[in-house]
């Protein structure tokens, strides 16, 4: 036909299959960059992935095991090797797809299944373990870890039965025991994880429950209500900031989630103000960190843990403030909540300190060192409670003006003048009451002395006095009076005091 045409038109049909048979060999080109790998190149990649994967570089080698599966896709071995590097990364649900892809390509392919079995045995699918080992063993009777893995398999069933039987009797104990046994031979169930979990929370231990719980949570592709029951147990135990962490993961398969987001919403609110609450008492605001602290108890009334926590932290800040008598009872309200909390003997500690009742602060520092002996903060405490009730036994310069411990300067040198004034020796006849009123005005006027001296009164609410004269060196320890020198010493004495 292409002769008996006319020669315009022949040249005009030459040329247009010319143009094709160049277009399909620019697009046989394309094709081959696209889709075509020669083998050459899949047999680099192979090596590279064996050299990177005995290197320790799984990541660098799982990405050459990718190109050469999708060279060449009909090759088990392929598949083989990246199922292998993606065990070495921990990444079973990953290899099992690929382990049975080289099954599919080479039924005969032991080794694959082999592992195949082992994987499923872990995630405890008993049935399909079974059917693997057995289809090894079917063609080598004499395979020893198919042998020594169906027989771990027939076990695995056995127990995941007897534990079923004893978790629906309602024996939690024994099906904990069993379940122990179950769970090693199958790590990656998280059924049975949970079926643990749920006996530790029936049995009273749920940190044993979350211990379970969280690796179960991430066995399934969603498992929600593991991440909401987690996050609770979390929650209830005070641990507000792991709990917010699990419920946004159960947010994150489904933002939708009715119950997941309204957990959400209550432990957001109680985390933010308990954060606040902190930061409010590092920068000192303890009145409004006593606020933020009242604010938490009314958002979470039902669970104890807040409640305590709470009156813990506000006793703190009432001892900060000097508010004495009220942190006495906030403090002793959380000792009964929490006996061996010894922050909180701590601070009640402190508040019998500022009461001026040192042998209850003794006690409670004592009772705090028994629950933690190394802790150098009660130990210091310890020891300066006990200094100050040993100095009460001697002089107390607060009691003898009748100020309390936080008493400013000025409140100090008020009370002062007013028992100058009324104990001078002046104001007494008698030989005998001139004497105890000298005494008293010594004990008086050496109170105000240390108290509105700062260094001074430093050392005496630490523990010490510094008019001691077993405290003193030198002339500073001749006598009773401040300074050692004693103007009523000599008898007769007649002289107009200044009170200031």
């Amino acid at each position: 036909t292409f002769e008996m045409m006319e020669p315009g038109r022949r040249r005009g049909v030459s040329s247009l299959v010319s143009s094709l048979s160049l277009l399909c060999v620019v697009l046989d080109l394309q094709l081959d960059g696209v889709l075509g790998v020669s083998p050459v190149e899949i047999e680099q990649h192979l090596e590279m992935g064996r050299k990177l994967l005995a290197a320790g570089q799984l990541a660098e080698a799982l990405s050459h095991y990718h190109s050469a599966v999708e060279g060449d896709s009909k090759n088990y071995l392929t598949y083989y090797k990246r199922a292998a590097v993606f065990l070495a990364m921990g990444k079973s649900k990953s290899a099992l797809p690929d382990l049975t892809r080289a099954i599919q390509l080479k039924p005969d392919f032991l080794a694959a299944r082999i592992q195949r079995g082992n994987i499923l045995l872990k995630q405890g699918n008993t049935q399909e373990a079974r059917e693997d080992f057995e289809a090894v063993l079917l063609r080598s009777p004499d395979q020893e870890e198919a042998q020594n893995q169906l027989h771990k398999a027939e076990e695995l069933e056995e127990l995941q039965e007897e534990a079923h039987k004893a978790h629906h009797r309602g024996d939690y104990t024994t099906t904990i025991q069993v379940l122990d046994r179950v769970i090693e031979l199958s790590p990656w169930d998280p059924e049975s994880r949970e079926m643990r979990a749920e006996c530790y929370i029936r049995l009273g231990e749920p940190r044993k429950a979350i211990l379970d719980l969280t690796p179960a949570a991430r066995l399934r592709t969603d498992n929600r209500a593991a991440f909401l029951k987690l996050s609770r147990l979390l929650y209830d135990l005070g641990e507000h900031h792991n709990s917010l962490s699990e419920i946004r993961e159960c947010l994150k398969l489904d933002q939708d989630d009715k119950e997941c987001f309204a957990h959400y919403k209550q432990v957001k609110k109680l985390s933010k103000q308990m954060d606040s609450a902190e930061d409010l008492i590092s920068e000192q605001r303890y009145q409004e960190a006593i606020d933020k602290y009242e604010s938490v108890m009314r958002t979470e009334p039902n669970i104890p843990f807040y409640t305590t926590k709470a009156k813990e932290r506000i006793c703190f800040c009432l001892v900060k403030i000097k508010e004495a008598e009220l942190a006495l009872d906030t403090c002793s309200e959380a000792h009964q909540r929490d006996p061996q909390n010894i922050h909180i003997l701590r601070d009640r500690a402190e508040a019998y300190i500022q009461l001026q009742d040192y042998e209850k602060a003794v006690e409670d520092y004592q009772e705090a060192r028994e629950f933690d002996q190394d802790n150098q903060e009660i130990r210091e405490g310890l020891e300066r409670a006990q200094k100050l009730l040993k100095l009460s036994r001697k002089r107390d310069y607060y009691k003898i003006l009748g100020v309390s411990r936080s008493a400013n300067k000025q409140e100090i040198i008020k009370a002062y003048r007013k028992l100058a004034q009324q104990w001078h020796p002046d104001n007494f006849q008698s030989e005998t009451e001139k004497k105890e009123a000298e005494k008293k005005f010594i004990d008086i006027a050496s109170a105000k002395e240390v108290l509105t001296d700062p260094e001074m009164r430093q050392k005496f609410d630490s523990g010490e006095d510094p008019l001691d004269p077993e405290n003193q060196q030198g002339e500073g320890g001749r006598g009773e009076w401040p300074f050692g020198f004693n103007p009523f010493q000599g008898g007769n004495f007649h002289f107009k005091f200044h009170y200031n």
